[in-house]
């Protein structure tokens, strides 16, 4: 009982972390990360700010649950010791969860006390936002793992051996990731460079001598397209070779998710990434990313037995 416990803890840990998540985009989306300061982790140099503007209460109401959130993976961690014995898979999500949830602190810090939030457009921004983001992945990753592991111990991913799945699952992830990385600078270039509609973007994207943010921000969408198409593929590939249970069901949430996040993306490209698109956009990709590592876990794991390369291959074609 104890351990169905702390497996429903960590899936609230997961979706506080997701509202996290998507309010820091509200924060980007409008030019609030100044609303504090240079100051960190104080507000204006007070612990307690006095509200002087929309922008201050948005910073700090991201500081306070981003805080909370620390507090939750630090309980989730200290459970995770006492519920479960060393080697335990719970135990190594909770640690890399832990892990990533400083480096997102210091990297929440370093936005703010090397001014790189509001309107700069500097290139060390344009560098920080991807990782940024791709770090917020790890960490939601890491938290979607514990939870999944404290029920599913036997799903232990093994790579060695794994073939033609093993490889079309890795590449996979390594495409997320560059669709992350790709819409962080979109997602930037949009909050500092807005424009009324697509026909603008594309036509400021073309002009020679615009902000490299301007000209960046096109190649997003057709990256995302190719990777969609990719995923989709591979997750029907790996619902045939791999047909557990699981591995069935969360192929087939990934197709729908992509596909999901395609229309989304196609609405928030239309109408010029306003706030209501670029929110649902946002949670489509970490649910993307979230379910494409349980996939990867599930078919990778020691509770399928690992095919021979070759007869997989065969079985494909």
């Amino acid at each position: 009982m104890s351990n169905r416990r702390f497996t429903y803890y960590a899936w609230g840990v997961v979706v506080f972390t997701l509202v996290v998540i998507l309010w820091g985009d509200v924060v980007q989306a409008t030019g609030s990360g100044d609303g504090c300061g240079a100051h960190w982790p104080t507000c204006n140099g007070e612990v307690l700010p006095i509200f002087r503007g929309l922008e201050t209460f948005i910073e700090f109401f991201h500081r306070v649950t981003s805080g909370l959130s620390l507090l939750l993976t630090i309980g989730l961690l200290i459970w995770s010791r006492r519920a479960f014995p060393k080697g335990h898979l719970a135990r190594l999500g909770a640690g890399l969860a832990m892990f990533f949830m400083i480096t997102e602190s210091l990297v929440g810090a370093g936005l703010v006390l090397f001014r790189l939030v509001g309107e700069d457009a500097s290139v060390a921004r344009a560098i920080v936002a991807p990782i940024h983001l791709i770090n917020t992945l790890f960490l939601i990753g890491s938290l979607t793992l514990t939870a999944w592991w404290s029920r599913h111990p036997e799903h232990r991913p093994v790579l060695k051996g794994q073939g033609l799945v093993g490889w079309a699952l890795g590449l996979g992830l390594g495409g997320i990731l560059l669709v992350a990385a790709a819409g962080a600078l979109t997602s930037l270039g949009d909050a500092l460079f807005p424009v009324r509609n697509t026909a603008e973007a594309v036509g400021r994207a073309l002009t020679p001598g615009e902000h490299f943010l301007v000209q960046l921000r096109i190649y997003h969408p057709f990256i995302a397209v190719v990777v969609s198409v990719y995923v989709v593929l591979v997750a029907n590939l790996v619902a045939l070779l791999r047909p557990s249970h699981h591995t069935k069901r969360f192929a087939r949430m990934a197709g729908v998710l992509f596909i999901l996040q395609l229309g989304v993306g196609y609405l928030n490209v239309l109408q010029a990434a306003p706030l209501y698109t670029q929110l649902p956009h946002l949670l489509l990709s970490d649910l993307v990313w979230m379910t494409w590592l349980l996939l990867t876990v599930s078919a990778l794991s020691l509770a399928y037995p690992v095919r021979l390369a070759g007869a997989e291959a065969a079985k494909a074609r």
